[in-house]
């Protein structure tokens, strides 16, 4: 990245949202930053994350649940962050159908050494 990029994570976010806002916002050197905007929104049912990338992610506003493969629940509030290891199954159970949760998302390969 070659240019001052200034932005707000909680500003130009639609009143309605079908689905999940999912908004790369930088990419480089094996790192993906995202912001994502949830509404009430769950991943589908049956449906498990199990990615190649390590995941850091922060909860900025609103709330969420994410489910572990294991049956654990881990409840978020706003300033709640989860570092999500490659290959960990996990899902979203849930997020407030009353405000935006807004994460950000940070993704990232494991160390070749590690």
């Amino acid at each position: 990245m070659s240019e001052l990029t200034v932005g707000n994570l909680l500003a130009d976010i639609p009143d309605e949202l079908s689905r999940e806002l999912i908004q790369p916002l930088l990419e480089g050197d094996g790192v993906r930053i995202e912001r994502i905007v949830s509404h009430g929104h769950a991943s589908e049912p049956d449906f498990w994350y199990e990615q190649d990338e390590h995941e850091w992610v922060i909860l900025l506003s609103g709330g969420a649940v994410l489910r572990w493969d294991s049956g654990a629940e881990q409840a978020l509030a706003p300033g709640d962050y989860v570092f999500i290891p490659a290959a960990t199954r996990h899902r979203v159970e849930g997020t407030l159908p009353d405000e935006h949760s807004v994460w950000l998302a940070v993704f990232f390969p494991p160390r070749a050494d590690a």
